[in-house]
């Protein structure tokens, strides 16, 4: 089975995604789309990175790149912070706005049959909490696409390097997770907050599922919580 993959937003949690399906065997090319060029540790042939800060244009950007190259598989880790962005509505204009943009760009193409976006543990449109009700919103827009299969992971804190998108919050627990990590060991940790390269395995992992390891309801949509990010991201 040769595979064809692209990567939204391929920096910071992107950048392992990107990373691990290049080592996959299965997968036959990645195309990823950045603002800023993504150094690999190897130069890969079947890499193809699309490096544009202008946003506006990632739309036919994406479209042209995965329909030309069969693409059947996308990752969403793009995202940013209110900082980053500059306010709650440019943030917005990312995490939601762009995000959707993309997963309808790759709808579009009519090859991607399988779309994964990493969300957020707690995500909901009906929340009062800004950033996790655009994670929300953002969920259904996407499983309004229809993709053939969507995958939906909703870790908890994202602990390690994370570049731009830290949030302060997020941070002050990482520290806390860390301390009482060193006290108790692994289990309080691994019950609310995940590395980025677990994460990563478990968005692969699931989105390139077969058979009995598909886990997806009746319309093709499996919601990954943390303990089964875990599971799969630490898993063999």
């Amino acid at each position: 089975m040769s595979i064809s993959a692209a990567v939204a937003g391929a920096t910071g949690l992107g950048a392992h995604i990107t990373t691990q399906l290049l080592a996959n065997p299965s997968v036959s090319s990645v195309i990823s789309l950045t603002r800023r060029k993504h150094e690999i540790p190897e130069v890969s042939p079947k890499y193809n990175n699309i490096v544009n800060a202008e946003t506006s244009t990632w739309y036919n950007e994406f479209h042209t790149a995965l329909k030309n190259a069969g693409t059947s598989i996308a990752f969403s880790g793009l995202g940013s912070t209110r900082a980053q962005a500059g306010g709650l509505e440019n943030q917005r204009k990312i995490d939601v706005d762009l995000n959707y943009d993309l997963a309808k760009a790759a709808k579009e193409t009519g090859t991607v049959k399988t779309y994964v976006l990493i969300s957020s543990g707690g995500a909901d449109s009906k929340s009062f909490a800004p950033y996790m009700k655009m994670k929300g919103e953002l969920e259904d827009k996407l499983i309004g696409l229809k993709f053939e299969r969507t995958v939906i992971l909703r870790p908890g804190f994202l602990m390690g390097d994370r570049g731009e998108r830290s949030r302060m919050g997020e941070g002050l627990a990482i520290g806390l997770v860390n301390a009482t990590t060193m006290l108790l060991g692994n289990w309080l940790k691994d019950k609310i907050a995940a590395e980025g390269p677990v994460v990563a395995r478990a968005a692969i992992k699931a989105g390139l599922a077969q058979g009995a390891d598909w886990k997806g309801d009746e319309n093709g949509v499996w919601i990954v919580d943390q303990s089964e990010v875990i599971r799969l991201g630490k898993s063999e």
